[in-house]
Order: structure tokens, then sequence, then C-alpha cells
């Protein structure tokens, strides 16, 4: 199953990405773009395939969902720094590439300093949080109170039994529907995701509500899979 919806004109795609029927809209977040020259920098060094391998998704996304709308939810790039040439070039790009298929809507991320300043090379802008069918849009390291929301920023994963030997690791949707919070998993290949099975989360809104509740929604190589409440996840029965 490619896509599930999780309520009314709601779905969470294999695709990474949210869909709104609105539009209809298509929310994705953390492309973290330029990560590849921000590791260099540090002496790291990595194939370049996160632009072309997000280019790629972004393109299957476009002609299977064909969006009015789309709205990139925050650390679009990943330095923290004043980027480079090289990493201005991969946003600009990228942002173009979009809007020539759709409307673009911008909302910054912890890591998006200096975003504006590559930006308005092409006429954008970028905003801290926007409303959008209903929802309220922001990456999430900032909460700003309103439900019900979208947010990015955790990378959230789980580990599940594989059935056999030992676990898998997928990145997951998150939906916590009494307190209105939807978290979608990062878009960059190369963010593995934050296990939640072990760790805490990162973002206010998260920490202030109660997420054993939260269904989630595994992205996988066999398509979305419906896994359960975190806490069952987290604390499974023997």
């Amino acid at each position: 199953m490619d896509s599930i919806e999780i309520i009314p004109g709601v779905r969470v795609s294999n695709e990474r990405c949210l869909i709104l029927d609105d539009g209809p809209t298509v929310v994705i977040g953390d492309l973290h773009l330029g990560y590849e020259k921000a590791l260099e920098n540090e002496g790291i060094y990595l194939p370049r395939v996160n632009t072309a391998s997000i280019k790629d998704s972004l393109n299957r996304i476009i002609c299977r969902y064909e969006p009015k709308r789309m709205v990139l939810l925050g650390d679009i790039k990943h330095d923290f720094a004043r980027a480079p040439y090289e990493c201005r070039l991969e946003v600009t790009k990228v942002i173009t590439m979009l809007t020539a298929a759709a409307d673009v809507v911008l909302v910054k991320g912890n890591h998006d300093n200096f975003l504006e300043n590559i930006i308005s090379d092409i006429g954008m802008e970028a905003f801290d949080r926007v409303d959008v069918a209903g929802f309220r849009m922001e990456h999430g390291h900032v909460d700003s109170g309103t439900r019900p929301v979208v947010i990015a920023h955790e990378h959230p994963s789980v580990r599940i039994s594989d059935g056999m030997s030992g676990n898998i690791k997928l990145q997951c949707f998150l939906h916590a529907e009494e307190d209105g919070i939807i978290v979608i998993p990062p878009f960059s290949p190369f963010s593995s995701g934050t296990d939640l099975s072990e760790e805490q989360f990162m973002s206010p809104a998260c920490r202030s509500a109660d997420m054993k509740r939260a269904i989630v929604y595994g992205v996988s190589d066999i398509g979305m899979l419906k896994l359960g409440a975190l806490g069952d996840i987290r604390d499974p029965e023997p």
C-alpha cells in the first residue's frame, strides 16, 4: 500500500510525504540540502547523492500526485553557517524545479540560517509557520501552540521485530490524534532517523503530549505499514 488515509482528506505516503486532498497539497520536511559539502568541511567525504536522490524522489511525487501546492517544512539546507556557493546552487535548483510544477511554500527550520539570503535570488521568501487546509505547519523546533499541527524536525523512526532473529529500523509518521499532532519523517536519504523506540522527543509539541498513544505508520520497501501505538512498540507485551 503506497499510502494510508489517517483522517479524512489526509494521507501518509511511502514517498515520505504527507498528502492533503486540499489542492492537493504535498508536505515534505528535512531535505538537508548541502549535506555532503557540510561534512567535507569537517573532513568527511561521502558520494554526492543527496540532492540527486531528492530531485528524483520529488519528480516521482509530482508525477504521482500532481500537487497544486508543496510545503517544504524546514531544514531545507543542512549547514547552520552561511551557505557556500555549492549549497546555494543546490537549494535554488531544487526550489526552482518545484516552482515549475506547483505553488511552493517554504517554512524555516533550525538549520535554515541564511536561507533568506539564498532564496531572495529567486524571488522567494520563507516563513516561521503557515496555515494550510486547517493545519498549522511549522518545523517543530519551536511550538506555536496551535493545533492541529504538522511538524518535521524529529526524524522519527522505530525498531520492530523482523519476525526472525533481529529488528529492523523504519522511518515513520506519527499521528497523535487526540493531541492534534502529525509528525513526518525526513526526506533526506542520509537521515536514518531517531529511534523513538528508545530515544526521547526533541520537539516541544511532542514533549508536551502523550505520544505513547500516537499511531505509528512505517515507511518500508513493501509500502506503508500501520504499526500501532508508539507505547506498544516501546513496551511490547511478552
